[in-house]
């Protein structure tokens, strides 16, 4: 586990947002900490038009333009929960993305999954009905700006099991 970056003043309940490459586990991670917190849970890829959907399924990479309404919409759900807290997944692997979302919902933290790339590949591989393909995982890690130590979030490595990704993530949030 990494240290927590920039703690956050606010004792009101955070909005997390869990953040990493395709096949970290956000989704199934995601909703185990929002639990744990007794916060509601959004799942970043509904947020996404129908576009954005298609392209990735036919393993074309998204490109900026692509997730902008994708990361406002993310926002916009974040600053709904300001004051009462809550848990969204979303890749936000640019600091652009984050700083984006931190403009809609200022208070947003991040939880960054983190894994060795041969893991999460073999995690992909075994996952089936997603729209996110393996083949744009290099295009993911290629992309990957890990939090930075004036951005408010923890990073937890994804090679437990859930159980004790969500211990040491959630310990590590409410330190923030």
């Amino acid at each position: 586990m990494q240290t927590p970056h920039a703690p956050h003043a606010s004792r009101a309940p955070h909005v997390v947002a869990v953040m990493g490459v395709s096949g970290t586990g956000k989704t199934t991670i995601g909703p185990l900490v929002a639990e744990a917190l007794g916060v509601p849970y959004a799942e970043g890829d509904e947020f996404h038009p129908p576009a954005n959907i298609a392209k990735m399924s036919a393993g074309i990479p998204l490109d900026d333009a692509d997730r902008a309404p994708w990361l406002d919409a993310v926002g916009a759900w974040a600053a709904g929960r300001a004051g009462r807290g809550g848990v969204v997944s979303c890749s936000a692997l640019k600091r652009a993305y984050r700083d984006r979302l931190r403009a809609a919902a200022p208070g947003i933290v991040f939880l960054h999954l983190t894994g060795d790339r041969a893991l999460i590949a073999e995690r992909m591989a075994a996952r089936k009905g997603h729209f996110m393909t393996a083949k744009l995982l290099d295009s993911q890690f290629a992309t990957l700006e890990p939090l930075e130590a004036d951005e408010a979030g923890v990073g937890v490595d994804v090679t437990p099991e859930p159980a004790a990704i969500v211990e040491r993530a959630v310990t590590a949030l409410r330190q923030l």
